[in-house]
């Protein structure tokens, strides 16, 4: 396909060039569907093949330093602080919105910030209902549109971020990874999903600023009746519950674990009862506990004393004092699995605990080792 220089209205723009895709794949190397800042900037990349690009093409130079502030500024909020005379190659590591990872097997994935900038694109994509696997979508309202995906019977991902829930509702058959951003959580359009994904879901994310304590509850029970297989769970603030310790020791085959709980009115003494319970139950299948919050991070050597799991990985807020430190060397020579431990507050170690911890196991900053769904 030639290459060619776009410039209009983008829902239409992006239509053709989905319905195209499915015999050309391979002309598409970068396309970004987000914003009308987005858009203006990425059209013109569209169809330029950045490995054979001439980095000296006065093309390219001019678009970019033709830009106004706005968009600039944009691009550098967004830290993208880059010469605006760069050559498209440089420029196409950040068009990531629709991103092709792997010509062989289509992995198409999909964002959009507004409904309204994507009419027609969704349609479009009925010509790639056999290779989308991953569709991610944040703050967008519901549209019929979004019945398309009743027909990719291929996707394996899918991703909500502040969304209506009736997007759950065009999808009837089973997926393996759901993530779930949202404040609150509805729980009832959730359970729906989650029991038609069934045996098949493996890794789920759920994350939330609140909850009524009901929907937690029937969120929970539902996560136990129907997804016995998960072997990726996170759960952003829930509330240290009954039902929580029940969901966990169900998941006989869980090897990853990021867990965050909001406060409660539990005193110290009940809180130090139920950490014990919750890691004595946890499955040993585990290799991957995330528990890096201060809450929890109080009762680190609570944790670390009872747990029997076999963790390679461990992400914590930091140690707080001697008890901990020991907590930790003790659960090293007692497992001898243990190889890597994130901390949030490196900066914030001290370096007599550091040198001493380090003689057991590698300290490192969390973000360096996070698993993310």
């Amino acid at each position: 396909m030639a290459s060619k220089i776009f410039m209009g209205n983008m829902p239409e723009l992006m239509e053709k060039i989905l319905e195209n895709l499915n015999n050309e794949v391979s002309s598409l190397h970068s396309c970004a569907l987000v914003s009308r800042h987005w858009c203006k900037m990425s059209i013109p990349l569209l169809w330029q093949d950045p490995f054979s690009f001439n980095r000296k093409s006065s093309l390219i130079t001019n678009y970019f330093s033709s830009l106004c502030e706005d968009e600039k500024f944009f691009l550098k909020k967004r830290v993208i602080n880059v010469e605006f005379s760069k050559t498209l190659f440089d420029y196409a590591r950040f068009l990531k919105v629709i991103d092709l990872d792997d010509l062989e097997s289509i992995v198409l994935r999909w964002i959009s910030d507004i409904a309204n900038e994507f009419h027609g694109i969704l349609s479009a994509l009925k010509s790639q209902k056999q290779s989308l696997r991953e569709v991610k979508i944040e703050y967008c309202e519901y549209s019929t549109e979004f019945n398309v995906l009743s027909k990719c019977e291929n996707l394996e991902t899918l991703r909500l971020k502040i969304c209506d829930y009736s997007v759950l509702n065009t999808i009837d058959y089973k997926i393996s990874t759901l993530e779930i951003i949202d404040t609150p959580i509805e729980a009832k359009p959730i359970e729906s999903f989650l029991k038609k994904s069934g045996t098949l879901l493996q890794r789920l994310k759920i994350e939330f600023d609140y909850a009524w304590e009901e929907s937690e509850t029937l969120l929970l029970n539902a996560i136990k009746s129907f997804c016995p297989n998960l072997k990726y769970l996170s759960i952003i603030f829930i509330l240290f519950s009954a039902e929580l310790l029940e969901l966990i020791g169900s998941l006989q085959k869980l090897q990853f674990l990021t867990l965050m709980l909001r406060d409660d009115k539990m005193s110290e003494e009940e809180s130090e009862i139920r950490y014990k319970e919750f890691v004595e139950i946890l499955p040993i299948t585990l290799q991957y506990l995330d528990l890096t919050n201060t809450r929890q991070n109080s009762y680190l050597d609570v944790w670390l004393n009872n747990c029997s799991a076999p963790l390679k990985r461990l992400l914590i807020d930091g140690l707080d004092n001697e008890k901990q430190t020991q907590a930790l060397i003790e659960f090293c020579k007692r497992k001898r699995t243990l190889n890597c431990v994130g901390v949030s507050k490196y900066s914030e170690l001290n370096d007599i605990i550091k040198k001493e911890v380090e003689m057991y196991v590698t300290l490192v900053l969390s973000e360096y080792i996070v698993i993310d769904c």
